[in-house]
């Protein structure tokens, strides 16, 4: 049964209209530097989850479009990089530290559905997102969630 997850990218690094443009409409979705986001990718993710495509550290952040896991994880080649933002001096290449997944675009929403609006909904319970301190760039969405999410739109 496929998963969802939220994953948060910067608009400026990788927008979801770069990853509609991009070749395949397939990305990596590289710099992930968070234990937690790293293992939900290593341990949890697989082809053909859903993801929503959140804009963040923006005028408006908020869920902007759809895509899906297209590749499970495998070693992030930024991180040996040392011309990288996203360098790890300490992780080796007999055994990286960092991972990341290929995610593929399926579409853009017809409106973004904002951080805002999402801290207003009691019917998301206990949403990782909107917990007080929730920093995670790779977040599991439950089937409820997802649902309530898009319907939004």
């Amino acid at each position: 049964m496929p998963r969802h997850w939220l994953m948060k990218s910067e608009p400026s690094e990788v927008s979801i209209d770069d990853l509609a443009q991009a070749k395949a409409q397939t990305l990596p979705w590289f710099g992930v530097r968070n234990y937690q986001a790293r293992n939900f990718m290593r341990d949890e993710m697989r082809v053909g989850d859903g993801v929503l495509f959140y804009h963040s550290s923006c005028d408006e952040p908020g869920v902007v479009g759809v895509a899906e896991v297209a590749h499970e994880a495998y070693p992030d080649p930024t991180q040996f990089d040392p011309k990288s933002d996203y360098y790890d001096a300490a992780s080796r290449r007999e055994a990286p530290r960092w991972l990341l997944v290929d995610v593929k675009f399926r579409r853009r929403l017809r409106r973004t559905i904002t951080l805002d609006e999402l801290r207003q909904r009691d019917d998301l319970g206990d949403f990782a997102l909107t917990r007080r301190g929730n920093r995670l760039s790779v977040l599991p969405v439950t089937p409820a969630q997802w649902k309530i999410i898009l319907a939004l739109e």
